[in-house]
């Protein structure tokens, strides 16, 4: 199956009503491992569908959660986030049944694997090095031109492609832009040229495979407020999708033919670091409404495109909502449409395509220690599959014009 796909898992072959635990396990490339367990009675007829069947107290989760195996695995080394690093190759997820609901648990009854996807069959992986572009474009099957699409992620740098290659699988043709950390590239975020998105933004309106007029952005973090800038100063951008991004410049200086955006202003005074060690930096970056920092603001007035922001209300890596609510304030100020605000209640920083497991707290680039994501387990995996759905409903309504809320199966 695609990593994205929800999955039926079932165990046949039980006495009737035996006690059960299920568990997942799956490494990433680096070798870590993650895993969940569950506990489970089966039925009358030694069945136990994960669809029908609630989980018992006692595991990684409780309660009727068909895909909890996946979205509840939790890495054995702290602060480590699943990434897939490597596209063309699938995850391996194992299952196995053990005897009982003992710690350790029983015997082994049963075991099976299982590949989790990335690309669809037929889909394409193109390297893009032209100019100083650094990408890859991820092709849909068949024959475009599809609608285009620039995927951008945020402070980690290099080039993670996994959720562009996952959005191409649905019809569309999508840039994975890497925009520091890696290759040639600046090694570290001091200062941005907007040119050099400009670039991108061209290549993508002038490629066969890529169909017009305009085309969408999507960014996530840092990557957010980055596809905002474009929006704002670059022509050909028709709809703009936020994670979690901000409506300041964050972080580096953004700098456009002579236009000078200043980051930010922050105040690590106001990190508060826990009895573990881990960071909350929710409050370090300063209001843009306010003095100085007004400056940071980008000019989202003068895009000529539609914008979706996505909410994590459990965000503690930065004030999302209010951003979002801010940006929408600021576009009716000037006349423009109202953004489409999608909020989570218990979503934290990271949503990612749907059944990547929360990352609760993981290292941070910027500020050297480990920060707090935020997020609840299940209500953030639930955000994400409404998210992903709500992110294709936006870019088929304003680049293919279609309404439908459903991704195209190809």
């Amino acid at each position: 199956s695609l990593f994205d796909e929800p999955l039926a898992i079932a165990v046949q072959g039980l006495s009737p009503r035996q006690q059960v635990t299920l568990r997942a396990s799956l490494r990433d490339e680096t070798g870590e491992l993650f895993q969940a367990c569950a506990r489970y009675q089966a039925g009358h007829d030694g069945e136990l569908d994960l669809a029908r069947c609630p989980a018992l107290p006692g595991g990684s989760f409780s309660g009727l959660e068909p895909m909890g195996l996946l979205w509840a695995l939790q890495p054995q080394k702290p602060f480590w986030r699943l990434v897939k690093r490597d596209v063309q190759s699938p995850f391996l997820l194992q299952l196995e049944v053990f005897e009982g609901h003992g710690e350790p648990p029983g015997r082994l009854l049963a075991q099976a694997q299982h590949e989790r996807g990335f690309l669809r069959d037929g889909g394409r992986r193109v390297p893009v090095r032209e100019g100083r572009i650094r990408a890859t474009l991820f092709l849909p099957p068949g024959n475009g031109p599809f609608p285009g699409i620039i995927d951008l992620y945020g402070t980690g740098g290099g080039l993670p492609e996994y959720r562009a290659c996952l959005l191409a699988n649905y019809g569309f043709a999508v840039l994975a832009l890497a925009f520091y950390g890696y290759e040639d590239l600046p090694k570290d975020m001091k200062e941005f040229s907007l040119e050099y998105f400009e670039e991108a933004v061209n290549y993508m309106l002038q490629h066969t495979q890529v169909k017009g007029p305009g085309i969408g952005l999507l960014g996530i973090s840092k990557g957010g407020d980055l596809c905002i800038s474009m929006a704002s100063f670059l022509k050909g951008i028709t709809a703009t999708a936020l994670i979690n991004g901000s409506v300041a410049n964050v972080g580096a200086v953004l700098r456009y033919k002579d236009i000078t955006i200043p980051p930010l202003g922050a105040n690590a005074k106001r990190i508060k670091v826990n009895k573990s060690g881990i960071a909350d930096i929710v409050d370090v970056l300063n209001n843009p409404l306010e003095g100085p920092d007004r400056q940071s603001f980008i000019p989202l007035e003068k895009a000529e495109c539609h914008f979706l922001f996505i909410v994590g209300q459990d965000d503690r890596n930065w004030k999302s909502e209010f951003f979002a609510v801010e940006g929408s304030k600021r576009l009716q100020a000037h006349g423009k449409e109202k953004p489409e605000i999608v909020c989570y209640p218990g979503a934290g920083h990271y949503i990612e395509p749907p059944f990547f497991p929360m990352c609760a707290a993981s290292m941070h680039l910027l500020v050297g220690k480990p920060v707090v994501w935020g997020g609840e387990p299940k209500a953030h995996c639930e955000a994400q599959v409404d998210a992903w759905q709500q992110i294709q409903a936006f870019f088929n309504k304003h680049l293919v014009g279609k309404l439908s809320g459903m991704p195209n199966k190809l």
